[in-house]
């Protein structure tokens, strides 16, 4: 079994760890690590990256206190062979899941046993686990599921299909399915992301005394393009002319895949990336409250580039930045992606 990894947060471990050992007054425990991975967030989508029609100031202080990365790449074009690569440690060649291979009615083509994550090295190596958001890599109870995979805790959608819909009717924490009963039917009072935030959260509390790993696989901006309506406000009428994108909104497919109609694609756009620039800076100030913020390395990165499905518009904001393509294409504007690691006092801006 080849446990060689190649991961810029692999290697950040090692060094903490013999940094650890020979300054064990200045760091009493081995770093905390909080990766967030953005789902089908372009090179510029971000202010810190050149957008210029929006914000995101709380990822912006990311890049202005750590290294910001001008030429990282994604594991792939999409979604779960990116995640794959990302979680294995391996390349696109030749990690196992190379596609977006679909499993009924619930799940993806799953990792097989033998594979070695991520998470799995971190565990061996004295950490607590937890993965927050999307995962697709194994359908529920397979040996691809997180559980199995090096997590000692997930919370959010096991099925990258039914991440489509932002008000899921269930989520999974761990082999339970939790349901959402504010979405029964077309009803729309629990937004997923922050359902799921609300748990990443609570893991940091209940492990701030332990070195963790916590993977926070966001869905956000990927399609369908909703946002609670307290963002929508924010951004109503500013992006014209608007994107008027028709959907399923009924019918037996309804929230099992197909995107919901959203009549404004732009503002939706940006009221999606101000929720995770949000989400974000509470992870920031939770960490900060804590009292573990100077103890923990942040990475923020994207699975691919810029999507254009459900009414998103890449070309509007100008999300691959300067570069040619979009997710799905191999091209740089598929697979670079922004990539920003900040540890207070050991990783220089």
């Amino acid at each position: 079994m080849n446990k060689s990894f190649v991961l810029f947060s692999a290697s950040i471990v090692l060094f903490a760890s013999c940094h650890n050992q020979q300054k064990q007054a200045e760091v009493p425990q081995k770093p905390n690590i909080v990766y967030i991975l953005a789902d089908d967030l372009g090179y510029g989508d971000l202010s810190c990256y050149g957008q210029e029609l929006f914000s995101t100031p709380n990822i912006d202080k990311l890049a202005e206190n750590g290294l910001k990365f001008t030429q990282h790449y994604s594991g792939s074009t999409v979604c779960a062979p990116s995640r794959s690569s990302l979680i294995t440690g391996q390349h696109t060649g030749h990690t196992f899941i190379r596609g977006n291979k679909e499993w009924q009615p619930e799940g993806q083509y799953p990792l097989e046993a033998e594979a070695y994550t991520l998470a799995e090295a971190l565990q061996d190596a004295g950490y607590v686990t937890g993965a927050f958001g999307k995962w697709g890599l194994g359908y529920p109870g397979s040996e691809g599921d997180p559980n199995k995979q090096g997590f000692d805790e997930f919370f959010g959608y096991n099925c990258q299909r039914l991440a489509h819909h932002y008000y899921p009717y269930h989520l999974w924490h761990n082999q339970e399915k939790i349901m959402l009963e504010g979405n029964e039917g077309f009803k729309t009072e629990q937004y997923g992301p922050d359902v799921i935030h609300k748990q990443a959260l609570k893991f940091l509390e209940n492990n701030k005394d332990k070195p963790f790993f916590m993977f926070y696989p966001s869905l956000i901006p990927h399609a369908e393009m909703f946002a609670p309506e307290e963002y929508m406000e924010k951004y109503r009428g500013k992006f014209e002319p608007e994107n008027n994108y028709k959907g399923v909104d009924d019918g037996k497919n309804y929230r099992l895949g197909p995107y919901g109609s959203q009549p404004e694609s732009h503002a939706a756009t940006v009221a999606m990336i101000n929720v995770l620039d949000d989400q974000v800076g509470e992870i920031v100030t939770k960490l900060k409250e804590l009292g573990i913020y100077e103890n923990t390395i942040i990475m923020f990165t994207s699975d691919n580039g810029p999507h254009k499905e459900g009414g998103a518009n890449p070309d509007y904001f100008n999300s691959n930045g300067p570069f040619k393509g979009y997710k799905r294409d191999l091209y740089e504007g598929g697979i670079r992606v922004p990539m920003i690691a900040v540890w207070e006092g050991k990783i220089s801006a």
